[in-house]
């Protein structure tokens, strides 16, 4: 359960690193961004694993969640994110009818999944509008900082509105596993050691 409870918060730490690779450089990971933008449609896959396509699709989050618990020049504004999405998946815990249509909107994609891949933009347009008509009006608002050049153009915005969404997932999961903020602030090394057991496994099966 540790474990997968560790993969769930570096799904969250993955998805909301590419949005700021995205909003600092303008472009992301692509296996990193397929692997975040997939999970959200795992609904009811039997492991968090499995809801990555496999430990090796949130290695990403699990270096960075390593990163940014042990350095002592964290990214603040990741950090931030970080924060404000847990608080705002307890938001969405405590709205049903947001809930559901989330799940209703979702499961209308599925047959646009059998002709476009998870990264398409017409994929992406969606996810980000279902980002937008849900979440948006809940508190607290998530803040992007990033170059304006990038966050202005509209497939860009779309992109990390859809990434966000992919982080509020994996953070619904990670509460669904016993994740709470307390951990984050009081025993935060206890999931760094787990993550770095993943990374070498990951490494080890190339």
């Amino acid at each position: 359960m540790n474990e997968a409870r560790v993969l769930a918060l570096a799904g969250v730490f993955q998805a909301l690193s590419l949005v700021r690779e995205l909003a600092r450089e303008g472009d992301c990971d692509s296996d990193a961004l397929e692997a975040s933008l997939a999970s959200v449609f795992k609904l009811e896959s039997d492991s968090a694993a499995e809801v990555f396509g496999g430990n090796h699709g949130v290695r990403r989050g699990l270096r960075v969640l390593v990163e940014q618990v042990e350095s002592s020049d964290r990214d603040l504004p990741l950090f931030h994110m970080l924060i404000n999405v847990l608080k705002l998946e307890r938001s969405l815990h405590r709205s049903p009818a947001i809930n559901r249509r989330l799940g209703e909107g979702l499961e209308g994609m599925q047959r646009q999944l059998q002709h476009f891949p998870v990264t398409h933009p017409t994929i992406i347009a969606r996810l980000a509008d279902l980002y937008c008509s849900n979440l948006s009006g809940l508190k607290p608002r998530i803040t992007v900082v990033g170059n304006p050049l990038y966050l202005q153009q509209p497939a860009k915005a779309q992109r990390v509105r859809a990434l966000l969404l992919a982080a509020i997932r994996a953070a619904v999961m990670w509460h669904q596993l016993g994740g709470r903020r307390r951990h984050l602030l009081f025993r935060p090394r206890r999931e760094v050691m787990i993550a770095r057991g993943m990374l070498t496994g990951v490494a080890l099966r190339g």
